[in-house]
C-alpha cells in the first residue's frame, strides 16, 4: 500500500502543483473571498436584526449556505482536475516513457487521482478554521463539520474516478472532459430532475410506493448534503418511498458511489496499458 501512494509519479505531482506561486495565490484569493462572504454575511444580519445579536438559527444558515457553495465548487472543478490526466499524458507523448518504469499501472492510476484532487482537498481542509466561526454563534455541533468534510472526501474521490476513467478510455482531453461534466451533470442536476418527475407520478397516485424516487435521491450529493444538515429531510426523502424507511438515504449514497468508484479505477487500471498480446502467424 506504502508503495502504491508514496510513488516517483505522485511525488512528482506534488512538486508541481504545491509549489507553484499560482497555486499558493489561488488558495489565498479563495479563503480571502470566503472570509469576505462570511463578514458580510454576519454583517448583513446583524444590521437588520433589532438588537444586533447573530442567532444560532443565523449561524446555522450561514454554515448550510457555506457547504453548499463548497459542494458545488467540488463537483465543478473536480471533473476539469482529472479528465486529463491521462489522455494529457497521451497528448504530450509522455505516457509511453511513463509506462516503461516499474510504476504498476495501479500505482499510476492512484498517483494520478490524488495528485489531481490534493489541491482541491488541501482548499477544502484550509478552509475548515473559516468553517468554525459558526462555533462562536453556536447553531452547528463539531460532528456535522467533520460528517461534512468527511462527505466532501468522499464525493471528490468518487468523482475524481470519474473524470480518471474518461481520461484513460478516450484519447483526446477535450472530449474526455466534456464526457465527465456530462455524467456529473447527469448525477447532479438529471437526477434531481427526475427524482421531481418521479415525486409527481406519486402525488398523481399514478404508482404506489414508487421507489424510484429514492433511488434518484441517493445518486444526488446535493440532496445528501442536504440531509446531513437537515436530519429531518433524509426522514421526509425516505418516506416517500417504501424502500427509503429501511434503509438510509446516506448509506445507499456511500454503497453506490463505492461501487462507482470501484468500477472506474478497475477499468482504468485494466485500460492504461495496451494490449501485448503478439498475433501468431499464419
Amino acid at each position: 500500500m506504502r508503495n502504491l501512494l508514496l510513488n516517483p509519479v505522485l511525488n512528482k505531482e506534488f512538486k508541481l502543483r504545491f509549489r507553484s506561486f499560482k497555486g499558493f495565490l489561488g488558495l489565498a484569493f479563495y479563503l480571502l473571498a470566503l472570509s469576505i462572504l462570511i463578514i458580510g454575511f454576519i454583517y448583513f444580519e446583524t444590521k437588520n436584526s433589532p438588537m444586533g445579536l447573530f442567532r444560532p438559527d443565523q449561524s446555522r444558515s450561514m454554515f448550510m449556505m457555506l457547504s453548499f457553495i463548497q459542494m458545488g465548487l467540488i463537483l465543478f472543478i473536480t471533473p476539469g482536475l482529472t479528465a486529463g490526466v491521462i489522455s494529457g499524458e497521451r497528448e504530450k507523448q509522455t505516457l509511453n516513457i511513463l509506462l516503461t518504469t516499474n510504476q504498476s499501472s495501479t500505482s499510476i492510476i492512484l498517483g494520478k487521482l490524488i495528485s489531481s484532487v490534493s489541491f482541491l482537498l488541501l482548499m477544502i481542509v484550509a478552509s475548515m478554521p473559516i468553517y468554525s466561526i459558526v462555533f462562536l454563534f453556536g447553531g452547528i455541533s463539531p460532528g456535522q463539520v467533520v460528517t461534512i468534510l468527511g462527505y466532501y472526501i468522499f464525493t471528490i474521490l468518487a468523482f475524481g474516478s470519474i473524470g480518471i476513467f474518461f481520461s484513460t478510455l478516450i484519447r483526446r482531453t477535450i472530449i474526455a472532459m466534456i464526457s465527465t461534466y456530462g455524467v456529473t451533470l447527469f448525477l447532479t442536476a438529471g437526477s434531481a430532475f427526475l427524482y421531481a418527475i418521479s415525486m409527481s407520478v406519486n402525488q398523481m397516485g399514478m404508482a404506489a410506493n414508487n421507489p424510484v424516487p429514492y433511488f434518484f435521491a441517493m445518486l444526488n450529493p446535493m440532496m445528501i448534503l442536504l440531509g446531513f444538515l437537515e436530519p429531518n429531510a433524509f426522514r421526509e426523502l425516505s418516506s416517500q418511498s417504501g424502500v427509503g424507511t429501511d434503509f438510509p438515504l446516506w448509506a445507499a449514497y456511500l454503497i453506490s458511489y463505492t461501487i462507482i468508484f470501484l468500477i472506474m479505477m478497475m477499468i482504468s487500471v485494466r485500460k492504461l496499458r495496451p494490449n501485448m498480446k503478439v498475433k501468431s502467424k499464419g
